[in-house]
């Protein structure tokens, strides 16, 4: 630094070895910071927040993160794949390192170009969020317009809403705003491929940060590939532009409604966000859970708390220690009750310096907001529950320590205790070994196990799906599955690991799921080729030799090389560079894997305005999808 007084620094340092490269240029006084591991510890992170809020000269970006690139500067810090990159105007923001690569081929073949894209990451508590990002593209010079690429997890797009809105209301040009919101499609309980890509309660839903979006006058997509269109139209002046693939819309579970499948501004009010009914059933899988009684015995060592059944007398409470994501921070968790109709906003945050642990001031507030007796004796027994709590955090590196408490006799009484610990601080550092050893593997899913051992995040879905996913990245899976409108069988991301073996591994697991009547693979080639992807789809297919149609969508490098190959290689695979085309044939063939002795009603194979309007004109006739039925390809 005394020698080169450098703008920037590059952190290519493994996950273990990460937060103390970090915390040398926080020390150094390096005023930008980026890094891009993955897996980096939670703890080593809160740590690292602690120590940027006690100085003023550097700025973080990551980690879990592509880093940063301006394509008019020709400066990049980080790993995105240069070929997709053309100087313009566009300012890219995102927590998915595939979808911003999407967006960047988008707005390149929109003849828009690219200024400064910004890879946020897709970590719990990354460094710089989405609204710092906007701050900085809205005084960057070169920047028109900005795509914004947000996802499940934490409070950052309601945030961004917030500040898109006031942006509005004090600049009377706006840089026009095109956002997509990945993860609508959920999977209760599960992790969605990145380390942040969950929500806890009080937090919203995709569809819940949709909407504040669309109330921000943010023009909303549902695939990256529609970003160089509709931010062509914004730039130009049209509002209202109507998309290409189809007239169906998929349905927001979390909304209640169905996603709007136009391009618009129009302005819309949020609707009330719901949480998960106690705060306790619909955690998350990172990654060690214990048992109930497990997590009472660790109550009782640590602080001697009384815990036992829920009787069925007295309002259960919520009482946990978890992520504040917006203060980069632990926090307390608290609402008075647990009730499946309480919206988000009945869990209150008491975020807490992760250096000091929590403040005692803060005890008699979260016990007035419980509406507990403002007694000696029930504020005393939950002190007492909040210490114990705190101290189980660290000593196990939780991420998130959630308790169902009454009032009783003059004191809190734990009724309901669920636990979760920090993976990461295992994998990466080898800490935590007798939590992991915890882990009753024979009580998974075994294609879920079959496929963590070989690097690849697999989460099979509930329903009645009929597609099968392979897609490398974890934002572009969410999207995937979100564009097939409930027909995926499950989430599947292979990560950096898209390589021919991966896909004939992902295969295996695909097949496992008997609902599988199609296998769709979606690959955006950034650093990872078309052509390998494409020999590892054949080469998958001819050593499997699986029963169902397979169709291949390859963009981004080598694309035109590993189209050739699918096209040429003699087996029924189906080769496309385009994402609707190509999820259109998925749905389509499943029809013609249909036999005669499966007769459905049309719904129940498909919930598709596009499937319905086929069948109409092969029917001559309007289709009643509740009486019509479906056999050996001809509607009946």
């Amino acid at each position: 630094m005394a020698q080169l007084k450098p703008d920037a620094t590059a952190i290519y340092v493994a996950a273990h070895q990460a937060a103390a490269a970090i915390e040398e240029a926080i020390e150094a006084e390096v005023p930008l910071i980026v890094a891009v591991a993955e897996h980096i510890p939670l703890h080593d992170m809160l740590r690292i927040h602690s120590v940027l809020k006690s100085q003023s000269k550097s700025r973080l970006v990551g980690p879990n993160s592509p880093g940063i690139i301006s394509a008019v500067g020709r400066c990049r810090i980080g790993f995105q794949p240069l070929p997709c990159f053309t100087p313009g105007r566009i300012g890219i923001i995102a927590k998915s390192g595939t979808l911003s690569y999407e967006a960047v081929a988008s707005t390149t073949r929109a003849g828009l170009g690219q200024s400064l894209c910004i890879g946020v990451g897709g970590d719990i508590v990354p460094g710089t969020d989405i609204r710092d990002a906007l701050a900085v593209l809205e005084d960057d010079p070169d920047t028109d317009a900005i795509a914004l690429i947000g996802e499940i997890g934490g409070m950052g797009e309601l945030e961004a809403a917030d500040w898109i809105r006031e942006y509005h209301s004090r600049t009377k040009s706006p840089k026009p705003v095109v956002g997509l919101v990945a993860g609508v499609t959920e999977a209760p309980g599960r992790i969605l491929g990145h380390a942040g890509a969950f929500a806890i309660a009080g937090e919203p839903d995709a569809g819940a940060k949709i909407a504040a979006l669309e109330a921000a006058r943010v023009t909303m997509v549902d695939h990256p590939a529609k970003f160089g269109e509709a931010l062509k139209a914004r730039l130009e002046g049209r509002t209202t532009i109507t998309e290409s693939w189809s007239s169906r819309a998929f349905h927001d579970r979390g909304m209640g409604r169905e996603q709007r499948r136009q391009f618009h501004t129009g302005f819309h009010r949020p609707q009330p966000r719901k949480r998960p009914s106690s705060g306790l059933g619909q955690h998350q899988r990172r990654h060690i859970y214990l048992a109930e009684d497990k997590c009472m015995d660790l109550l009782r060592e640590a602080g001697g708390i009384n815990c036992g059944a829920y009787s069925g007398s007295g309002v259960r409470k919520l009482v946990s220690i978890g992520i504040d994501r917006s203060t980069r921070s632990p926090c307390i968790l608290a609402a008075p009750t647990t009730g499946e109709d309480q919206v988000n906003d009945i869990v209150k945050r008491y975020p807490f310096d992760y250096r000091n642990g929590p403040d005692e001031l803060s005890i008699e507030r979260i016990a007035n907001h419980l509406q507990l007796a403002q007694t000696e004796s029930v504020i005393a027994s939950l002190r007492r529950l909040v210490r114990s709590l705190a101290a189980i955090f660290y000593d196990k590196e939780a991420f998130l320590l959630s308790t169902l408490v009454v009032e009783r006799l003059g004191e809190i009484k734990v009724v309901g205790a669920r636990f979760g610990f920090d993976d990461a601080a295992h994998r990466s550092c080898g800490r935590q070994a007798e939590l992991h050893e915890t882990r009753n593997v024979a009580a998974e899913d075994p294609a879920e196990v079959q496929a963590e051992r070989n690097g690849i995040v697999y989460i099979k879905l509930r329903g009645d799906g009929t597609v099968g996913t392979l897609v490398n990245g974890a934002g572009l899976a969410m999207n995937t599955v979100d564009a097939l409108s409930g027909n995926a069988t499950n989430f599947l991301d292979t990560g950096g690991k898209a390589t021919a073996e991966t896909v004939k591994q992902s295969f295996e697991v695909i097949l496992q799921d008997p609902r599988v009547r199609v296998i769709f693979v979606n690959i955006f080639g950034g650093l990872t080729l078309g052509d390998m992807i494409a020999n590892g789809v054949i080469l998958a297919f001819k050593e499997l030799s699986p029963s169902v149609p397979v169709v291949v969508r390859i963009r981004g490098t080598n694309e035109k090389e590993g189209q050739k190959l699918i096209a040429e290689s003699g087996l029924p695979l189906y080769a496309f560079d385009d994402f609707e085309e190509a999820a259109a044939k998925a749905i389509e063939l499943v029809s013609e894997c249909i036999g005669i002795d499966e007769m459905k009603p049309v719904t129940d194979l498909f919930r598709d305005d596009l499937l319905r309007a086929r069948l109409s004109i092969y029917c001559d006739m309007a289709v009643d999808s509740r009486t019509c039925t479906y056999s050996n390809s001809k509607p009946v």
